[in-house]
């Protein structure tokens, strides 16, 4: 169940789907969507679905029922060559950044680049430093994953995430692990990407503080119903069980902080 959903134009919308493994169900009937063009935050507390919902929108894995679409397309049921042209609009930034350890940076970048277009070698050069450039590296062309810092390496990570200028960015949990610096600077990324881009991204994230600061549209999955609407609305919420989510473990020099400093428009 939804409670609260806003009106704008939908970039990807779920309609009445129901998953689950084995025995246990994950959702039993989940209706949302998230805008075009705008950054969203899925929050939610341990097993609630939130990597389940991306693994669903990719087409990865089959709801039980219901349907997914990302623009027009529908996902479920959708033939593999279908899948295939919706994947190839999104990009993907994984938790722990799953580059190739055994690769440079340049060859992680250039891999999908190298195996999904017809781009020459001087084209596929200009458009992996351009995204390299885009999140603040340069001249690391040479360095292998396990000579990055974990701040770089989770740059290195979303560059390889926009070099095929997808018009979806999926995040699982990108914060994960960073101190509080780099937190801020992929803050930063995530920010100018979109609005320079109009790319719609999905961040996984229990980061309550960069939800706030970040996030246009937030969807809360709570057990047996979900939540969406302006991560500052849901904070103030009547409904003490989605006004607590955002509270837990947030103290009040973080929110304030968090409201003062947004990165949003």
């Amino acid at each position: 169940m939804m409670e609260g959903s806003p009106a704008y134009d939908a970039h990807v919308r779920f309609e009445h789907v129901r998953m689950g493994f084995g025995t246990r169900t994950v959702f039993s009937d989940l209706t949302c969507s998230f805008p075009r063009g705008r950054i969203s935050v899925l929050l939610g507390g341990s097993g609630s679905g939130k990597s389940t919902l991306l693994r669903l929108l990719g087409g990865l894995i089959r709801p039980e029922a219901g349907r997914i679409f990302v623009g027009e397309a529908e996902v479920t049921g959708a033939p593999e060559s279908a899948l295939y042209d919706v994947r190839s609009r999104i990009g993907m930034l994984f938790q722990g950044g799953a580059l190739l350890d055994s690769l440079t940076v340049f060859d992680n970048l250039a891999l999908p680049l190298r195996e999904h277009t017809d781009l020459s070698p001087e084209q596929i050069a200009e458009t992996v430093h351009a995204q390299l450039s885009a999140v603040g590296l340069a001249d690391i062309d040479d360095l292998l994953p396990g000579q990055l810092s974990g701040g770089m390496l989770r740059r290195v990570a979303l560059a390889r995430a926009i070099v095929r200028a997808p018009e979806i960015l999926l995040c699982d949990e990108p914060f994960s692990g960073l101190d509080p610096a780099s937190v801020k600077r992929i803050e930063v990324l995530l920010a100018k990407l979109n609005q320079e881009r109009r790319i719609t991204v999905l961040v996984v994230s229990h980061h309550i503080a960069s939800t706030l600061r970040l996030a246009d549209h937030a969807l809360l999955l709570l057990p047996g119903r979900a939540v969406e609407g302006k991560p500052v609305d849901l904070r103030r919420s009547d409904d003490r069980e989605v006004a607590d989510f955002f509270d837990e473990d947030l103290a009040d020099d973080d929110v304030a902080s968090a409201l003062s400093e947004p990165l949003r428009p």
